[in-house]
């Protein structure tokens, strides 16, 4: 009996270290990586280059590290594992083959986190896992234009700074369905825009969890302006933090200045020494 700590020591620690990384859920740290994927076999947006370098800002601005790739070979799930958040920005059609969904799934599943921007819903149509994670598929859209966002959840990070009304410029996705298993935190007032298919039913913004991981959507990023809108860029950095399992970050507020009191004047006594 005496010996059964000693033996118990001297289980191979490398399996056991191995489970416990596979098994840990997002957000024990803070967010240090993220990969931003933007390959294409559809259609190329053109606010890829624009939305990548905004990435890049947010990664100097809030201190983690960016890599951006098109590369669809870094999807094993050795490599995946070190980065807290995959980006899909505008990723169109076709992505990955079968092994490197592998790799995918298995980062997700054991606590990866991925954020969807846009066309990250025009993708991997024959995949149901990616069905899953994205919530919906794109069907068409209307023309860009102006329109009104509901939010209806301030709790998340990446909507908890917005108005209750957030309007704004983007091309507006008309999906399959209304994914029933996500949790929506915004929805389209679809009588303030022409072409909404989902009347009164239009979801904008929604995350969900992915076994261990979790997963975010929004619906936009078409234009080289959203990745110069301050409350879009807010709400990206929101959802990347959300997604490595930060549920209460909030931006920090900017630091104010401290005015400059003006020198009160000495007051000097007269005299008659001139010096």
């Amino acid at each position: 009996m005496s010996l059964l700590p000693l033996l118990l020591c001297l289980l191979p620690f490398s399996s056991v270290e191995g489970n416990a990384v596979a098994a840990q859920p997002a957000g024990s740290a803070p967010l240090k990586s993220v990969l931003v994927f933007s390959k294409t076999s559809g259609f190329r947006h053109g606010s890829i280059e624009a939305g990548t370098r905004a990435f890049r800002d947010l990664g100097k601005k809030y201190d983690f590290k960016v890599e951006a790739t098109e590369d669809a070979s870094q999807f094993t799930e050795a490599n995946l594992r070190q980065y807290q958040v995959i980006v899909f920005l505008n990723s169109t059609q076709d992505l990955l083959d079968g092994n490197q969904q592998k790799g995918f799934e298995g980062y997700l599943r054991s606590g990866g986190g991925y954020v969807g921007i846009h066309a990250a819903s025009d993708a991997e149509y024959d995949w149901p896992f990616y069905e899953h994670v994205v919530g919906a598929y794109f069907v068409d859209h209307p023309p860009t234009q102006k329109a009104k966002i509901n939010v209806v959840d301030h709790s998340h990070p990446a909507t908890s700074f917005l108005p209750k009304v957030w309007e704004r410029t983007d091309e507006w996705f008309n999906y399959h369905r209304v994914p029933e298993h996500v949790q929506v935190l915004a929805w389209l007032d679809t009588d303030s825009y022409e072409g909404s298919k989902m009347p009164g039913k239009h979801p904008a913004v929604w995350c969900h969890q992915v076994d261990l991981g979790r997963a975010f959507y929004t619906a936009g990023g078409h234009t080289d302006a959203s990745f110069s809108e301050p409350l879009f860029l807010q709400h990206l950095a929101g959802a990347l933090h959300w997604a490595a399992g930060h549920d209460d970050w909030k931006a920090p507020k900017p630091q104010s200045k401290p005015q400059k009191k003006t020198p009160t004047p000495e007051k000097t006594e007269k005299s008659g020494d001139s010096r």
